[in-house]
């Protein structure tokens, strides 16, 4: 079995939904970093030195090479990725192996069977 390693930056505000909606589109779980920030192509605003960007939470699924494009494009919905700057980005990165997904594996076998 092969997996993908699915990378989303997300409001903190929707790391709940976006969540949601990846478990239901085939992610079994995902590692939560809590309070990142990032900057886009225009640098925030500050006033007095305070930044007033919001925090982003960094979200990382390893999921079955099958189900990533459908779990990206339900999460990149769900958490508005496309809807205007500093809105959320995802990326998928190639997982050559992974050890301690024995569990994972045995209960994707039926839903990438399934997808096939």
């Amino acid at each position: 079995m092969h997996f993908k390693l699915i990378i989303a930056f997300v409001e903190d505000s929707k790391t709940d939904k976006v969540m949601d909606a990846a478990r239901s589109a085939g992610a079994t779980g995902a590692t939560i970093i809590s309070n990142a920030r990032g900057e886009g192509l225009k640098q925030t605003k500050t006033f007095l030195g305070l930044s007033f960007e919001t925090q982003r939470d960094v979200l990382l699924f390893l999921v079955e090479e099958h189900l990533c494009r459908h779990i990206l494009e339900e999460i990149s919905e769900v958490g508005e990725f496309d809807t205007g700057p500093g809105s959320g980005i995802a990326i998928q990165i190639d997982v050559e192996d992974a050890v301690g997904v024995a569990h994972q594996i045995e209960s994707l076998v039926h839903v990438v069977e399934e997808e096939l």
